[in-house]
């Protein structure tokens, strides 16, 4: 007997193969059998009468490292279909940490969300979320900005030799407790300052042990050729599997580079490279609002950083600078995705330009301000992509589909302000409107950059593909119906067409509503 039969499906393995009429059985949390299947056999049947099974989605790039011990349940994500996280993106994770970073993480979470900070190295992070339990699979990258957080705090320096083997040791010893790579965030303090020889040695150290190096880079906007460059020479040196996160041209000025930036990879990837990338459907991005800030001004740590901003000479100096560097309208093209204090909270929805109007101040000024009032703990929403250029990333064979956003959920901590739509709507969005609307891709193709492409590269073979053996990791959806829903102005919506999920085998989803189970586990690497 089985535990549960799915009949009559339009079964999509996620190898890139068509779609083909079977059926599927589960024995505890694995596939048992695919074909003709006696429906007699199942404890439990699950009529698809013509739905679409394929391997649960994988987002390979999100930020739910401590979004999960909030919002457990991760509504936002299962709903879509998402059966399995990879956290620690953009070079900031919730371990290995210690010094100052520990320091620093454990006031601000404690602060915001009441949160226990009880750990310190992968093994304790991992015990924690599996203690806590979770309705999702997760696996975690090694961060190269927390790393460095940890080792020298903000210093704006290279390492001294015992700050560098600290980094390196730290990632040696995250792998060995089962961590799948390194990333790093180049454009985002304290990486910002470091150099290509030091993320190279430490990811050697990380190649060693068979991880990948995944990379927000150093510019996506005016320097993004040099920052391809960068971290390509950085892949090819430590001989690493490499992942260019969220791949985009930022700025209209630079729309056009997007073709040389795609004869860069592909260059790499016939020298031999193991390049690719991952991106969100959607043409603005989402950020911290003290992404606008300049290099020198988010040295240090949280406290150096805003205490900055009340100095009148260091403002200045700032407010100068942005004057300078941002044309007048570049204001309207920014949102305010969320604050944490309650009189911030009607600026949320808001362009910069507006809010400032309501604040009856200009909009640089306006920036200060609010970054000091809110002690840095801005999200902003940054609209400086255009659509012709999506298509062309998520048309491209090597790119893969990440939300770049942490779990969430209509009630508790996590659902307040105005997070991305990519939260609630990424995998929908791309089954709805680039399959079915756009025709950009065909089915079988989107499944596989959603499943297969991301275990592949993560070396995780037991999961995101239909085979016997392999996780009972299943998204049960309707590609005639499937949709997102959520929207920058009303983000907080779960998606349609997605009818039933099973995480490890448990129901997680049925008939499109969360069952409330926990089923997840940590993905180690093998």
């Amino acid at each position: 007997m089985y535990d549960l039969i799915i009949r009559d499906a339009n079964l999509i393995d996620g190898t890139g193969a068509s779609a083909r009429r079977a059926d599927l059985a589960v024995v505890g949390d694995r596939i048992a059998e695919i074909g003709h299947i006696a429906p007699s056999l199942g404890h439990r049947v699950i009529e698809a009468a013509g739905l679409t099974l394929s391997p649960g989605f994988v987002d390979i790039h999100s930020h739910s490292d401590y979004h999960l011990l909030l919002q457990p349940t991760a509504d936002s994500a299962v709903r879509q279909g998402v059966t399995l996280e990879i956290g620690g993106n953009c070079g900031y994770a919730a371990a290995p940490i210690w010094g100052p970073w520990l320091e620093e993480r454990t006031a601000t979470y404690r602060n915001l969300y009441g949160l226990d900070h009880a750990w310190q190295a992968v093994a304790d992070y991992f015990a924690r979320l599996e203690a806590t339990g979770i309705s999702e699979n997760f696996g975690l990258l090694i961060g190269h900005n927390t790393l460095r957080g940890s080792a020298m705090g903000g210093a704006n320096r290279p390492p001294s030799s015992q700050e560098l083997e600290a980094m390196i040791e730290g990632a040696r010893q995250g792998m060995a407790e089962g961590a799948l790579g390194l990333s790093t965030g180049l454009v985002y303090a304290p990486a910002c300052f470091s150099r290509p020889d030091e993320l190279a040695m430490i990811a050697a150290a990380v190649r060693e042990a068979g991880g990948i190096l995944t990379c927000h880079m150093r510019s996506e906007g005016d320097g993004l050729i040099e920052a391809i460059d960068e971290i390509i020479g950085v892949a090819e040196k430590a001989e690493i599997p490499l992942q260019i996160s969220h791949l985009k041209t930022s700025g209209e000025r630079n729309w056009p580079k997007l073709h040389e930036a795609l004869r860069r990879i592909e260059e790499a990837r016939a020298r031999g490279l193991d390049v690719s990338c991952d991106r969100y459907p959607y043409t603005a991005s989402n950020t911290g609002l003290q992404a606008v800030l300049p290099d020198w001004a988010l040295e240090g740590g949280q406290r150096d950083r805003t205490e900055r901003l009340g100095n009148p000479a260091a403002r200045a100096r700032i407010t100068q600078e942005l004057t300078t560097h941002y044309p007048p309208d570049y204001w309207s093209r920014l949102m305010i995705s969320e604050v944490t204090r309650e009189e911030n909270r009607r600026y949320e929805g808001l362009r910069v330009a507006e809010a400032a109007k309501l604040a009856e101040t200009q909009p640089v000024h306006f920036v200060l301000d609010l970054l000091l009032a809110e002690q840095m703990q801005v999200d902003a929403i940054f609209f400086t992509m255009c659509e012709e250029n999506l298509e062309a990333i998520l048309a491209q064979p090597y790119a893969m589909i990440g939300s770049d956003s942490g779990c969430r959920g209509h009630e508790g901590p996590l659902s307040h302000g105005r997070p991305h739509p990519r939260t609630f709507g990424t995998f929908p969005r791309v089954l709805g409107h680039f399959v079915r609307e756009r025709r950009l891709l065909d089915l079988p193709t989107a499944i596989r950059k959603m499943t297969w492409d991301p275990c592949r590269k993560l070396g995780i073979l037991d999961r995101g593909h239909l085979q016997p053996g392999c996780a009972a990791d299943l998204v049960l959806f309707d590609s005639a119906t499937v949709s997102d829903r959520a929207t920058y102005e009303a983000p907080l919506q779960y998606p349609t067409g997605i009818h039933h999920v099973f995480v490890n085998g448990v129901p997680v989803v049925e008939s499109g509503e969360h069952t409330g189970a926990r089923p997840g586990r940590v993905v180690r690497r093998a």
